[in-house]
């Protein structure tokens, strides 16, 4: 067997084992380079895993994280869901309009969709089973619902892809806008259908000074994205620094404006966002061990070599890759799949003239997809876990929502232009 062979059942065994994923990584990356290389290499492990981590990109995940954090501490989610109410609670089922129209808002600064189902969902998903949605309906169009965080920029997968694949993160951000506004009104769609197919009921009528109200209450937390995507998209500020005044907005908006943010809830976000900060980074740190082995074996160019054998279409291989990145989310969460399947498929993707950013942004509604799909399923299980419900019960009603992600998808996939026209119109 070979060591490749082996690398995936020891992966898999580990993984079934439950042992962290970047952990499991660490220790079969490890493994295999001692196999070929023999111990001396021991001493290079830890220069390599540091390297990996500290890539300057890499710098705006932690502090898109800590921003979403704070958001969730300091009033602004609360803000942003009021403001949303205002505007779609006029409609049947108004109050999965409000989530969805919530998590479009809130997915323009955190970068997170399990942040999203955290800000959100325990705001919501109670509101709606007191209005006598189903308990799974709320917990479904929760979960994807905050899937657009991933799509619409600022997006984490979109930060790591775009270190992966050595290519625009800004690009990617930019190509995100159109699908993300896509798939936000066509989960709309849907919900409306189900809402008049069940009688949902119509919140309350709209009220222009309502909207108004609340718009004015919202005001500074509208100017986070105002701040972070003006910045990176008008030249002035690269992503990571773009974060950085993510950050020094929300504390400021927090502390100052709102009067909310008070020292112990800043200590508690600081502290849940180096938690999860933490987990992305070793995943990270574990996969450059990954990266130094496959490149050493020439893995990627060989899968490409066989794949090519077998056709050099991009629509076919297009469809082969979503395919794969469909099955692998099913068993890994975005930034492992992400961090472990790029740097593989990136030869072929480029030999093949497919371009890296569109199919960056493939990738990513790929695993936003993922997110909502067991057994893995990481938005999906906070969903759950918010709304104390069943997770395949729940996923019985994600259907619908999922098949509108999946439509998006397609759309993005084979209409290049849905998300690359705004990208060739500011960058040609």
């Amino acid at each position: 067997m070979s060591t490749f062979a082996l690398m995936v059942f020891g992966l898999f065994a580990l993984i079934l084992l439950n042992v962290p994923i970047a952990i499991a990584l660490g220790v079969v990356a490890t493994v295999a380079m001692v196999l070929t290389s023999g111990p001396e290499i021991l001493p290079n492990l830890a220069l390599v895993m540091y390297g990996g981590a500290t890539n300057f990109p890499l710098l705006a995940i932690p502090l898109f994280i800590l921003a979403g954090a704070i958001m969730n501490a300091s009033g602004i989610s609360r803000r942003l869901v009021a403001l949303a109410t205002a505007l779609f609670g006029f409609v049947r089922g108004g109050l999965a309009m409000v989530t969805i129209g919530a998590s479009l808002f809130f997915a323009e600064i955190s970068g997170s969709a399990v942040a999203d189902v955290a800000a959100l969902g325990s705001i919501l998903i109670p509101a709606m089973r007191r209005r006598g949605y189903p308990r799974a309906f709320a917990a479904a169009v929760t979960s994807s619902a905050a899937t657009l965080a991933v799509i619409i920029p600022p997006s984490i997968p979109m930060i790591l892809y775009a270190v992966m694949a050595d290519t625009s993160v800004v690009k990617l951000f930019v190509a995100g806008i159109v699908p993300g506004l896509v798939g936000g009104f066509g989960l709309m769609a849907m919900a409306w259908w189900y809402a008049r197919r069940h009688g949902l009921p119509i919140e309350e009528g709209f009220d222009l000074c309502r909207v108004w109200v609340a718009f004015r209450e919202a005001f500074w937390a509208l100017t986070l994205p105002l701040v972070i995507l003006g910045g990176i998209f008008g030249g002035l500020v690269t992503a990571t620094e773009g974060a950085g005044l993510a950050v020094a907005a929300a504390v400021v908006i927090g502390l100052f404006i709102y009067r909310e943010l008070d020292l112990s809830r800043l200590v508690a976000a600081t502290v849940d966002g180096v938690v999860q900060t933490a987990v992305v980074m070793l995943l990270v740190a574990a996969s450059a061990l990954l990266g130094v082995y496959f490149t050493e074996q020439r893995l990627p160019q060989q899968l490409a070599s066989a794949i090519l054998a077998l056709t050099d279409d991009p629509w076919t291989v297009l469809a082969l890759l979503n395919l794969f990145f469909l099955v692998i989310g099913l068993f890994l969460h975005s930034a492992a799949a992400i961090i472990l399947v790029v740097p593989v498929v990136m030869p072929l993707v480029r030999q093949v003239g497919i371009d890296p950013v569109h199919f960056g942004l493939v990738v990513t509604i790929n695993l936003g997809i993922g997110q909502q799909t067991p057994p893995v399923a990481s938005v999906l299980a906070a969903a759950c876990s918010v709304a104390k419900a069943d997770m395949w019960e729940v996923t019985r009603a994600n259907l619908r929502f999922v098949a509108v992600l999946l439509a998006v998808l397609l759309l993005c996939t084979y209409v290049p232009a849905v998300p690359m026209s705004l990208v060739h119109w500011l960058y040609g």
